[in-house]
């Protein structure tokens, strides 16, 4: 290697290797070979750009440079499948970010899905740069050759991704674990960056960062790397990134599936470059590699456009992939990449304040964000450098080199000062003038104990929070929020209008009649008047999807409710659909409308492998509430009989019986007739019921209120499954076979033999006394009254019977007894019967008296004694005769009501008193009751 523009920095780490490890040892092989990357990547044909991310000075060297170059081919380290998209970014306000969506998965495992991959963009960043460059220069071509998204996710082990090596905030690279609306723009998607340049070597992180005198890299970062490259020329600033990047790559560890990865990307993106070169015969003098420094120090076998071509890249797999691009923000990029909080927004300041300082002209698409659209210039003819022209040694005079003492800027800091006490006046801090002064003067001190002649925005930042918020924070922010707000604050991209996939598009011009800018972030509020104005009832069904598709917040009832059978005819709703844009734009790659997505997670729920009845029915009412027609319900509904049939449990029987009675409201109250599925439904269902019926009361897995719901059904439905050709024999047979161990299963079926017959009210009330009476059985008095409540739903002619057990108690057991007993009595029915306890609320109150003067006198209705009968009167039958002659017109009523079709004879017409009597002496007893009935009392 002698003879190499780095001859002479070679021998200077020799000598420092030899005197600070006392002769050869593997710090010479590291400091050696650390030059050995950088010569070799300055001496590829093909010109390599080496960049971080989100990095000011990458940009600023980036737009240098491609002003100089003007290369025709520019390749960018990003997913190849991405390109079709990079022309829709004239559309957004930035940040965005480039997805790959897949929901429908075909060669992953099943758990994975959905799939998505992000690649978020920023103006102050080195990629979009070259993007704008490349977009609005004609002849120039710009190439994606970072491997696509199927193969991020056919490389990922994802059950080894925690060993990536901690974060600032904890979390690995898209590990979307972030919190907080803006955080959350990115979801779960695994994140593609350019550039992720930072040690993988904990240690060596530790030690610059305490070196340094910094708290987390992003801020050393900006102190050594960011600030002194922001005014380097070209090849200072390649030969200082190549170094970084070759030094954290061999410092990092040399095993593992990341660093496997990290060779397969870089042999798949050179593969890509020489085949493009290959077949359109592009000079490499004319490109330019764009990637991240860590990649551009390889020392792959494939590196290089003279390279070798051993590497086989695997075809894709079945998956069909959607593409859009999502909003991000600031926030949401540092979280996802584990940047500390604020980074990006002082990195956009500090490009700006570059290109303030640089006069650096940089590129911008046309028509983005405002920007008037300009005529496009053709390249200019360049004579392009001559291939392996001899590179300078940049990398010794900037190691060597000083550093520059950045004289303090006091009107800025002073300025600094002044907003941030202001700032947090308005957000409830008690600041003054004195604590600007502090502020500005902490700063000062806080630098110079760093070691810098100028203070940092992170320097800034300590100061502020230290003078400022000394106790406690009265409002919604902190103080170092407001420092970031102050320097830039979160930045929150949006995808235009242009750029949304069609459904999104659909969605914004069928909710156009609102009048509202629904693009915009935040809450909008919605008042419909059906009334008033009928073509508003479609956006109502619009809103009623977007609720059911989108999360929580994005559509959001006020007023109106949307029921079977009830459709409001005014309505409220607060809107934040641009808040929730990134949630709309992935409902756009699932469908080309609101209702073919709607439809498709119906059927996706409802033949899913672990799909259960009551979920299935769930879909059915969804259907019909929000799409109409009976063709859809019926498929699915015709599905949650086959999976009825199939379950084996009772777990969701209280879901299936609150909806199949919501259901058959609505078909009787709506529809001529029933729909086929669900009378055979019904029909399935009371058979499937009473075959379980019995094994459920023994089951100790089934609970009392999953077994009520399973009466509640048998008998709620009883009617209809009978009129289907039900027989009822079953359930008396299963009933009869239940021998419960539980208490409140015991009580329950009591209820249910009084329901079916077996078992009269007197016999029931007697059980109960017995309970009472039994000091052993009364600790368990309260499960028992558990199970008599929960019968309340299948049998809710009880009521009254329940009150009265809950009444003797009360009045029964002594103080001793009845005072431990009461939590338990409280407590268990509040956890197994809080939905039934109004109903037994009301019948007390029916029972009980209204006034508390009253109370003392009043007597328990089953305490009374029934009044004995009173002899019937001699001319009981006369009476009879006598009341059916002055009113014929109610034994004519009865009549009809009983099918008799017969009129009155004539005998009958003529003589009613005596066919009366002849009645009255074939049924005496009716005569009895009724004179009973009528005798004063």
């Amino acid at each position: 290697m002698t003879g190499t523009p780095f001859t002479a920095l070679r021998g200077q780490l020799h000598e420092a290797a030899a005197e600070f490890a006392g002769g050869e040892d593997a710090l010479e092989g590291i400091l050696l070979g650390l030059v050995d990357d950088v010569d070799r990547a300055v001496a590829e044909p093909l010109e390599i750009f080496p960049v971080c991310h989100h990095s000011p000075a990458s940009a600023l060297a980036m737009a240098r440079r491609l002003r100089e170059k003007q290369p025709k081919v520019v390749y960018l380290e990003l997913c190849e499948d991405m390109t079709p998209l990079l022309t829709e970014l004239r559309n957004c306000r930035l940040p965005v970010a480039v997805q790959a969506f897949a929901s429908d998965i075909d060669g992953f495992p099943p758990d994975w899905a959905p799939l998505s991959v992000v690649a978020p963009i920023t103006e102050a960043s080195a990629e979009y740069q070259a993007i704008a460059y490349a977009l609005d220069t004609p002849g120039v071509e710009l190439v994606l050759v970072d491997r696509s998204s199927d193969h991020v996710f056919q490389w990922d082990a994802r059950h080894e991704r925690t060993d990536d090596p901690a974060r600032e905030d904890g979390t690995g690279a898209g590990s979307g674990t972030a919190t907080g609306t803006e955080t959350a723009l990115h979801g779960e998607a695994v994140g593609v960056e350019i550039g992720d340049l930072r040690p993988r070597f904990a240690e060596l992180e530790e030690h610059l960062l305490r070196h340094g005198k910094v708290r987390h890299w992003s801020e050393w970062w900006h102190q050594y790397v960011e600030v002194p490259l922001g005014d380097s020329d070209h090849d200072t600033y390649r030969q200082v990134m190549f170094l970084i990047g070759s030094l954290f790559r061999r410092l990092a560890p040399g095993d593992g599936d990341r660093v496997r990865v990290d060779e397969d990307r870089e042999r798949y993106m050179w593969t890509r470059m020489r085949e493009h070169l290959a077949t359109t015969g592009t000079d490499p003098a004319d490109c330019l590699y764009v990637c991240g420094a860590f990649h551009a120090a390889s020392r792959v076998d494939e590196f290089g456009v003279h390279g070798g071509d051993g590497f086989e890249i695997t075809p894709r797999t079945a998956t069909t992939w959607q593409y859009g691009l999502i909003p991000s923000s600031n926030a949401a990029i540092e979280a996802q990449f584990g940047l500390a909080s604020g980074s990006v927004s002082i990195a956009a300041t500090q490009w700006t304040k570059n290109l303030k300082r640089t006069r650096v002209k940089p590129y911008r698409l046309d028509g983005q964000a405002g920007k008037e659209r300009t005529a496009r210039k053709a390249l200019p003819p360049t004579v392009p450098p001559a291939v392996g022209a001899p590179a300078e040694d940049r990398l010794s005079g900037f190691l060597q080199k000083p550093p520059v003492l950045d004289t303090l800027d006091e009107t800025e800091l002073l300025g600094w000062s002044v907003d941030i006490v202001r700032a947090a006046r308005r957000n409830g801090y008690l600041a003054s003038t004195a604590d600007a002064i502090a502020v500005f003067e902490t700063s000062i001190l806080l630098a110079g104990m760093r070691d810098r002649a100028k203070p940092t925005p992170y320097d800034f930042q300590d100061a502020a929070v230290t003078c400022i918020e000394k106790d406690r924070v009265p409002g919604r922010r902190d103080v170092r929020r407001l420092v970031e707000i102050m320097m830039g604050g979160d930045r929150i991209g949006q995808v235009g209008y242009e750029a949304l996939p069609p459904l999104a598009r659909d969605v914004h011009d069928r909710l156009a009649p609102l009048e509202l800018n629904l693009q915009q972030r935040g809450v909008r509020r919605a008042l419909l008047d059906m009334t008033s104005r009928p073509e508003l009832r479609a956006c109502s069904d619009v809103l009623w999807m977007l609720r059911r598709l989108l999360p929580h917040g994005a559509a959001r009832p006020v007023m109106g409710e949307r029921r079977l059978g009830e459709r409001s005819i005014q309505e409220s709703w607060d809107l934040a659909l641009g808040t929730h844009q990134r949630a709309l734009i992935e409902l756009g790659y699932e469908g080309v409308s609101l209702e073919q997505v709607l439809e498709q997670r119906l059927r996706r729920t409802a033949y899913g492998p672990r799909a259960t009845t009551a979920e299935v029915l769930a879909a059915v009412e969804d259907a019909t509430l929000y799409l109409g027609g009976r063709r859809l319900a019926e498929e699915l509904g015709t599905r949650a009989l086959d999976v009825l049939a199939g379950e084996r449990t009772v777990d969701g029987a209280p879901e299936v019986l609150r909806r199949v009675r919501g259901l058959l409201a609505y078909y009787r109250t709506s529809e001529p007739v029933l729909p086929p599925w669900i009378e055979s439904f019904v029909r399935t269902g009371y058979a499937h019921y009473c075959t379980l019926l019995p094994t459920a009361f023994r089951d100790e897995d089934a609970t009392v209120g999953q077994v009520a719901a399973m009466l509640g059904f048998l008998f709620g439905m009883e009617s209809l499954a009978l009129s289907l050709g039900c027989d009822r024999t079953q359930l008396e047979l299963a009933v009869a076979q239940a021998h419960p161990n539980d208490p409140a299963k015991t009580a329950l079926l009591w209820a249910a033999r009084v329901q079916l017959g077996t078992l009269s009210r007197g016999e029931l009330r007697a059980r109960c006394d017995e309970l009472l009476a039994n000091p052993l059985v009364v600790p368990s008095y309260p499960r028992y009254l558990s199970g008599f409540v929960h019968a309340l739903e299948p049998v809710p002619g009880l009521a009254d019977v329940v009150v009265e057990a809950v009444s003797n108690a009360f009045g029964r057991l002594p103080d001793a007894v009845l005072l431990p007993w009461l939590p338990v009595l409280i407590t268990t029915l509040r956890s197994n019967a809080a939905e039934l306890a109004p109903l037994l609320i009301r019948e007390a109150g029916r029972i009980f008296p209204a006034r508390l003067a009253a109370l003392d006198a009043w007597v328990p209705p089953w305490h009374g004694q029934p009044a004995a009968p009173r002899a019937l009167p001699a001319a009981g039958a006369a009476h009879g005769a006598a009341l059916l002659a002055a009113h014929p017109a109610s034994c004519d009523a009865l009549a009809e009501l009983l099918g008799c079709t017969e009129g009155w004879t004539e005998a009958e017409a003529s003589a009613p008193a005596g066919t009366g009597a002849a009645l009255l002496a074939r049924h005496p007893a009716t005569a009895e009751a009724l004179a009973t009935l009528l005798a004063p009392r």
